[in-house]
């Protein structure tokens, strides 16, 4: 097998891809990044966590790059600590989607992201958070999630499972709003026609590189588009069968480093 050329750009999906189940990055996945950044590669995080929720690991990490979050709806500047997009899903439109939803399965839970580098999460008492160590705020009625503008909105239902929800969402609202399977219990609303794609591309365009200069790295559906976009896109073995579907190449899962395995190998 030709072992295709090394890309100008890695990016990478964060939870269940890059980090290991307690939130971290090995030595070395840091190592394999390091060397294929020495090759004159640039890392994008591509995201689905909202900014506020990735700004102390890129911290942690001593990131600045660019950073693709909130499934495409922001892109942020780490080295300059610039939100250099936030969109707004607007509440109208949400609270049409949501009530479209529950008109077809009974009532669902919900939480938001606001668009602010410094937003919050706000979620309804009874939703979930399927990430318990990310922080949340609690409000007492529907009414309070929109007391700021927000870029997305999650939804959980208590008996269809992530993929039974997304079906019903997406023939009733796919025409409103994107609907997206994240992860594990993680079925989002955001603006149409947004996506990592739409995200990634942005930021590639800053930094003078395009789809054919990327290879992206991800695990579940919300990182179809990416894969669609870039010219080479891996999955991690423990992703998703949908996007192993997708996938010109499977490594392996995210706690045997599989992302280094493949940096290794295209820029050792």
């Amino acid at each position: 097998m030709l072992i295709p050329p090394p890309y100008a750009l890695i990016a990478t999906d964060l939870d269940g891809t890059l980090l290991s189940p307690c939130d971290r990055v090995s030595g070395r996945s840091l190592a394999a990044l390091a060397r294929a950044s020495r090759a004159g590669a640039r890392h994008i995080v591509a995201t689905g966590r909202p900014v506020p929720q990735v700004l102390p690991l890129l911290l942690r990490l001593g990131y600045r790059g660019l950073a693709v979050c909130g499934q495409g709806a922001q892109v942020y500047d780490a080295g300059a600590r610039v939100m250099l997009r936030s969109l707004v899903l607007e509440r109208d439109l949400a609270e049409t989607a949501v009530g479209k939803i529950e008109a077809e399965v009974g009532a669902v839970f919900m939480a938001v992201n606001q668009t602010e580098p410094d937003g919050l999460t706000l979620a309804e008492a009874d939703y979930r958070m399927p990430h318990p160590r990310l922080p949340v705020s609690r409000v007492e009625c529907r009414e309070s999630l929109w007391d700021e503008p927000v870029n997305k909105v999650l939804v959980r239902h208590a008996e269809l499972s992530d993929e039974e929800l997304v079906a019903v969402a997406r023939r009733v609202v796919g025409d409103l709003v994107t609907v997206t399977m994240a992860g594990p219990d993680i079925v989002e609303l955001q603006p149409f026609g947004v996506n990592k794609a739409t995200g990634l591309a942005l930021a590639a365009e800053r930094l003078g590189a395009g789809p054919e200069d990327t290879i992206a790295f991800g695990d579940m559906p919300n990182d179809i588009p990416m894969f669609a976009w870039a010219a080479h896109g891996v999955a991690m073995a423990n992703a998703h069968p949908e996007l192993k579907a997708v996938a010109d190449e499977i490594t392996l899962s995210n706690e045997e480093d599989g992302i280094a395995v493949i940096l290794e190998r295209l820029y050792g």
